[in-house]
């Protein structure tokens, strides 16, 4: 018997093959939309977000870091995160930003949206608790943290527009 087609071999194959699937159908779930209006546009709730581009629609459950103290928090401490899940930084107005990783323990994608919620750059696989400065580009007064990879596998980049009831004046509106 070779090393290929040990029992032991087998089994990290197996794995790596249902960490694959686990994470297309963790992507599936954040790309199926979820109750809609009855024009047709997803419902806005605050713990839900919704994405759009050219690669259609995705949705994530959020949780809001609106206030100084939740934003300094952020996601730190977190030792694992749901595929479909992020966190959405909101600032009082457009302004420049820059984050950094420490105490955070997964590698994140963060998502610099402006004031109508349009993504205006995307830094990926921030590593984490890495203190390098990680700045949106221009005036920025949204950042969605969602996990390492998926901004990428999604096809979430500039241009990509953001809906929910904290964007004020959305390129996609709730209403």
């Amino acid at each position: 018997m070779n090393r290929a087609s040990s029992p032991r071999c087998i089994l990290r194959r197996a794995r790596s093959v249902l960490a694959a699937v686990f994470v297309a159908l963790a992507a599936l779930v954040a790309i199926l939309p979820g109750s809609v209006r009855a024009d047709g546009a997803p419902a806005c709730s605050d713990g839900t977000l919704y994405l759009r581009g050219d690669f259609g629609q995705a949705r994530f459950s959020i949780d809001l870091a609106a206030t100084p103290k939740e934003r300094n928090r952020g996601l730190m401490f977190v030792k694992k995160m749901p595929a479909s899940y992020g966190m959405l930084f909101v600032y009082d107005r457009p302004q420049r930003v820059a984050f950094w990783m420490k105490n955070t323990l997964i590698p994140l994608d963060m998502i610099f949206a402006d004031a109508r919620g349009v993504v205006q750059n995307v830094h990926a696989n921030a590593v984490p608790g890495d203190l390098t400065s990680i700045p949106g580009k221009g005036q920025i007064q949204y950042v969605l943290e969602i996990n390492g990879g998926m901004a990428r596998m999604l096809g979430i980049g500039p241009g990509t527009e953001l809906r929910h009831p904290a964007i004020a004046d959305a390129a996609w509106p709730c209403n």
